[in-house]
């Protein structure tokens, strides 16, 4: 029986494009490493961004470049770039229609829950969250996998009684690493070929169909 309903944020809540590829830009920039506008970077939405910023310099995730990078990075998100984002459509409504229907959500991201809880809270949506789980600054729990795991053990919850919706294979990897069955949204940034592979459960083109799936009503 469903219960515990783990929600992704980037891609998934809100559209944070602007913000995130804008302040990578940045933190590459002052590094020394500047990436041409002409060049499409939406693919470092949603993964854990210092191993995408490491893959963009071309170096190993360790690398001390890729520290500095993502210090650079969040010198400008922490002030602008938390805020060059969008809800998608239907996000408060469907939030809300679940916790009125009696399903507990958490927030399940790789975003430092610091920033999480920061969108949340800026876009009225966090007091629909029993709590905004995200990784650390330092670079723990973001991996999806260990997230997940850590939101289970912090609430006791059974894997069977919840549910993860998100846009990317991780999400859906990381959520079957932990027995939890999935939904992936399609109008994130999973490529189609991307979702194919990870095998949700379920996929929807539209936030608010979460609704129909777990009412039964497809």
């Amino acid at each position: 029986m469903l219960k515990n309903i783990l929600i992704d944020l980037d891609g998934t809540l809100t559209d944070p494009k602007v913000g995130i590829t804008t302040s990578a830009r940045y933190g590459l920039a002052k590094v020394g490493h500047p990436i041409p506008e002409s060049e499409n970077i939406d693919w470092i939405i949603g993964p854990p961004l210092k191993a995408s910023l490491a893959k963009l310099l071309g170096v190993d995730v360790q690398d001390v470049l890729a520290e500095q990078a993502l210090l650079g990075y969040r010198e400008r998100f922490a002030v602008t770039g938390l805020f060059e984002n969008h809800v998608f459509e239907d996000v408060a409504q469907t939030l809300d229609a679940l916790k009125h229907q009696g399903y507990r959500l958490f927030l399940a991201t790789a975003k430092p829950e610091v920033y999480a809880r920061q969108i949340l809270d800026h876009f009225n949506l966090l007091p629909y969250f029993e709590y905004p789980y995200g990784s650390e600054l330092n670079g723990e729990r973001t991996n999806k996998g260990e997230l997940i795991a850590y939101i289970l053990e912090k609430e006791q919850l059974k894997p069977e009684e919840c549910l993860m919706v998100g846009d990317r294979e991780h999400d859906i990897l990381g959520a079957r690493q932990n027995g939890i069955e999935t939904i992936a949204v399609e109008y994130g940034y999973g490529s189609t070929a991307e979702l194919d592979a990870a095998k949700p459960k379920a996929r929807i083109a539209k936030f608010a169909e979460i609704l129909k799936i777990v009412n039964g009503d497809v």
